[in-house]
């Protein structure tokens, strides 16, 4: 995987997709509040840290909504890069993908 902000592309990771969808910052250079809302459909977001530069930026209510959808892809993204998440917890709603870089 490319290491740099510049070079990475941010993914949409949806429940209700079995593809990860290519999503880029409005500004071409990190996500901006508003914008994660939008593309996740929330009005709070966290952070979870899958690798040194890798981020999934998370609805952090996702677990509260009816109904509340397993997030697989994002769990397993999750669990290969964390394993002591495994069996801890898991990721529900909509998720993205990027550089840590990319969230400012």
């Amino acid at each position: 995987m490319p290491k740099t902000a510049t070079t990475y592309q941010p993914h949409l990771l949806d429940p209700n997709s079995a593809q990860p969808q290519p999503v880029s910052p409005a500004n071409g250079r990190s996500f901006k509040l508003a914008e994660l809302y939008q593309l996740l459909d929330c009005q709070t977001v966290d952070v979870v840290r899958v690798s040194e530069a890798l981020i999934l930026i998370i609805d952090d209510e996702g677990k509260f909504r009816k109904p509340a959808y397993l997030n697989l892809l994002a769990t397993y993204v999750w669990h290969q890069h964390q394993p002591e998440a495994r069996g801890v917890d898991c990721i529900v709603g909509r998720a993205i993908l990027c550089h840590d870089q990319q969230f400012r």
